[in-house]
């Protein structure tokens, strides 16, 4: 029953963090869309009045006309709008499933024994450490090279990136690696609208109801932030959706197969972002797209040795001992209420229709087990491919 709570406790949390992970991405795309479409106001008197740009839109029946401020207008509105709390609720919700699926089960989601045999505390405690220091490497190279050195706080970001992947994969299995990098960017995110973006605003805020002139400084760090979360958006959905796909994470150098994804993202949020500025560069999704590619190739796996000796009987015991823990009607492993994905391998009968799966998931992949928690050998492996090159008969 603890079990069937937990399933139900994760949906709910992945459902709320999904609507605000889009309510957030959806925002965050927009205002950068605003920042790079502006056009110089073409009337004198609202240049004279503080508006450094404008837009016009179209969109759902009616036409919008947006101005920004170069810095802050004379006197404030009411009420005012704040974009805060998207963020905040994303990461809140995400945590919050990391702690109910990940930590709380870190011996099936987190630890691959093949990598290290570490305990579910340090799994944990090496996860929180790296959120910590993520964020403190990050913005303490933002603060030390200020404005105007974009590209080598890129290069820098990359480079620990690709430090922490390799790190992480040393510790924990290629899945969790996965998402812990997401994690640790989704705290760079955040932690940017609170710690930056939102004080920084309060700065303009402060100075315009004192009357005095706001230092345009503020609204800059602001800026270099937000443009720097827009980035990591794309780089975070892949990771959110990689754990259905283990030809990468399952890869022996599954971290090396994560960076270049995450280049590959980025690369095609800056082909966005430059066309929102009119600048359309049809290099840049080609590039992405013949790059995918080449990695789709270089990742492929090699074909299985299907040259071992089977019997029915020998591929029902591997299953048996293998995966019928979890791919049960009533799964015997922690954690599990239902067998992950409704996939039932107690039969005969649903061995031999579930065959391509099996094949996909342990011996092409090598995915499953997960974690390799029941210690399925490269024998056992090599068993289940001939059984499989042959036809998967059911004698």
């Amino acid at each position: 029953m603890e079990a069937y709570a937990s399933e139900w406790l994760q949906l709910l949390i992945r459902w709320i963090h999904l609507i605000t992970g889009i309510a957030w991405i959806g925002s965050s795309f927009y205002f950068v869309f605003l920042d790079n479409s502006l056009l110089p106001p073409k009337r004198q008197v609202e240049g004279a009045a503080g508006v450094g740009g404008e837009l016009w839109a179209v969109h759902g029946g009616g036409f919008y006309h947006v101005q920004k401020y170069q810095v802050a207008p004379a006197t404030l509105p009411a009420p005012l709008h704040w974009f805060k709390w998207e963020a905040y609720s994303t990461w809140l919700s995400g945590f919050a499933l990391y702690v109910v699926m990940y930590y709380l089960h870190a011996d099936v989601y987190m630890i691959d024994r093949n990598v290290a045999a570490i305990s579910p505390a340090l799994a944990i405690g090496v996860s929180l450490a790296s959120l910590i220091v993520g964020w403190l490497f990050y913005d303490q190279l933002c603060v030390r090279l200020g404005l105007e050195r974009e590209w080598i706080i890129a290069f820098a970001v990359v480079a620990f990136l690709t430090l922490a992947a390799w790190g992480l994969a040393q510790v924990y299995s290629g899945r969790a690696m996965y998402l812990q990098i997401g994690a640790m960017l989704g705290t760079l995110m955040t932690l940017n609208v609170l710690f930056v973006i939102i004080p920084s605003q309060r700065k303009l805020v402060e100075a315009t109801e004192r009357g005095t002139p706001p230092d345009p400084l503020y609204g800059q760090r602001g800026k270099q932030r937000s443009i720097h979360n827009n980035y990591f958006t794309l780089p975070v959905l892949f990771i959110m959706i990689s754990n259905h796909y283990p030809m990468t994470f399952g890869h022996r150098h599954a971290w090396l197969v994560l960076l270049v994804i995450l280049l590959l993202a980025a690369y095609v949020r800056h082909f966005f972002n430059l066309r929102h500025q009119g600048r359309t560069v049809w290099a840049i999704p080609t590039t992405a797209a013949l790059g995918a590619l080449a990695l789709a190739v270089v990742i492929a796996p090699s074909r299985p040795d299907t040259t071992a000796g089977y019997t029915f009987a020998e591929v029902q015991r591997i299953v048996g001992d293998r995966c019928v823990s979890c791919h049960a009607q009533r799964p015997r492993h922690d954690g599990f209420a239902v067998a992950p994905k409704g996939l039932l391998l107690e039969t005969p009968a649903q061995i031999v229709a579930n065959a391509h799966k099996i094949n996909e998931q342990t011996v092409v992949t090598r995915a499953m087990p997960i974690g390799n928690l029941t210690q399925m050998t490269d024998a056992e492996r090599a068993t289940l491919a001939a059984w499989i090159a042959a036809g998967a008969p059911a004698n």
